[in-house]
């Protein structure tokens, strides 16, 4: 099996990065073939509104017709087993590189029918991380969970299932006496990450194991 993750993060390194790779061990546990892109490497841009999925006929119907670093992996997507994207959490919505990856990656496949119908070619599993500063009450209060939940149902529809993983109250800078972030508790911050990121990247491994496990 093939797990593809895409990382809509632009640090490397850092919260959605590590448990996109705690993902994708969990599923190479289980015999998967695994790789992860990092969406900020890549030169691309959201959908241009060509319409070119959508033309009667076309040769780029139900695909699309953008040619750029993002048409390798979106290319790879339809040939994958799973799919684990990965986002931190700005302004209540995905990253803005995250969201362009959605554009181009969902659009192709609906149709301006009535009811509408899912032209990608089979099922597969997906899931989606989330990290965000706020805590789980932040995120409710601040209608967070409704922009991610249309996300989640959108996927859900187009490849047969998709599973979440929220990562709350991130520790966001390795030292937070360099930034104006007053309104934190280094300490608490500092603990959170020894004490609950561990955790997360447990359940990362765990999602990784059920999404090959099917």
């Amino acid at each position: 099996m093939n797990v593809i993750a895409v990382n809509g993060s632009p640090r490397k390194k850092w919260n959605t990065a590590v448990l996109l790779e705690k993902t994708l061990e969990g599923a190479a546990s289980q015999g998967a073939e695994t790789e992860l892109f990092h969406l900020y490497d890549l030169n691309f841009k959201g959908c241009w509104s060509c319409f070119s999925c959508k033309t009667r006929g076309g040769k780029s119907y139900g695909h699309c017709a953008v040619q750029d670093d993002l048409t390798p992996l979106l290319k790879k997507i339809e040939s994958c087993d799973a799919l684990i994207l990965g986002a931190p959490i700005y302004f209540g919505t995905v990253s803005g590189e995250m969201r362009s990856f959605l554009e181009r990656l969902m659009f192709p496949y609906w149709t301006y029918t009535d009811p509408p119908q899912c032209l990608f070619p089979r099922s597969i599993q997906s899931a989606f991380i989330y990290t965000m500063n706020a805590n789980e009450e932040w995120m409710k209060q601040l209608g967070f969970d409704r922009n991610l939940r249309f996300t989640e149902r959108i996927l859900k529809t187009e490849f047969g299932s998709c599973e979440s993983l929220y990562c709350y109250d991130t520790f966001q800078f390795e030292d937070y006496s360099k930034v104006v972030a007053d309104r934190f508790d280094p300490e608490k911050k500092a603990g959170r990450r020894q004490e609950v990121f561990p955790e997360d990247c447990q359940k990362a491994y765990a999602l990784g194991i059920r999404l090959i496990q099917g």
